[in-house]
């Protein structure tokens, strides 16, 4: 009967711990988890499922490495918003699978993603044929994101930043035929430099951009 009470008492009280420990670490979706998120939600389970399992080892046997998990989630979460090499390590980038209805094979083969999965994807998007596809972005928590043609087959603009947090973003520079030359020309016709820069895209035949100045502080 002890021993019930005990395990019971453990259980409710790293239950709130657990819900204490993720509503720290931030919000994110179950869909939205990183390889991070992951390693740490299961390195968590698994050590409050062995200290429920053993109930006469001492509590902090337990918390503390949690603990330390907590810290070193918050750290890389804050590290990867200030940091584009920290972000592409642990979380990776996008990657464009279909372009203008056309397999990007070699960057299928490079991330390992099997065409088997590629239309399964699809076919729960309700797209039938990989023709019917302007873009798709292959994105870091496995998800397809798909931009299909409009009703006129007319090539619309490519929904990827050009600039983020003044970093330039080659691939997509790459994409829209475009040099850094021109990305060049473009900034210091606006008066700008890089490191003033947070968002940009290009529509059209226009470069939008949001300064980090006009951000929320």
């Amino acid at each position: 009967m002890q021993d019930i009470l005990s395990i019971s008492l453990r259980t409710i009280l790293f239950y709130f711990f657990i819900a204490l420990a993720y509503r720290i670490m931030g919000k994110r979706e179950v869909g939205q988890l990183g390889v991070i998120d992951l390693i740490i939600s299961i390195l968590i389970a698994e050590l409050v499922a062995i200290s429920i399992e053993n109930f006469n080892d001492n509590l902090l046997n337990t918390i503390v490495p949690i603990v330390i998990l907590v810290i070193i989630e918050i750290s890389l979460a804050y590290f990867s918003v200030k940091s584009k090499v920290v972000r592409e390590i642990f979380d990776g980038k996008p990657s464009l699978i279909i372009q203008n209805g056309k397999l990007n094979y070699k960057e299928m083969v490079k991330l390992r993603y099997p065409i088997d999965d590629l239309l399964l994807q699809l076919r729960q998007n309700s797209i039938k044929s990989i023709e019917e596809i302007e873009y798709a972005f292959l994105e870091h928590n496995g998800k397809l994101s798909i931009f299909p043609y409009n009703i006129l087959h007319l090539k619309s603009n490519y929904p990827m930043p050009l600039i983020i947090d003044g970093d330039i973003q080659k691939d997509t520079l790459k994409a829209i035929n475009k040099t850094k030359t021109w990305l060049n020309k473009k900034i210091y016709e606006k008066d700008l430099d890089y490191k003033d820069i947070f968002y940009a895209f290009y529509k059209g035949n226009t470069l939008f951009i949001i300064k980090k100045s006009d951000t929320i502080k």
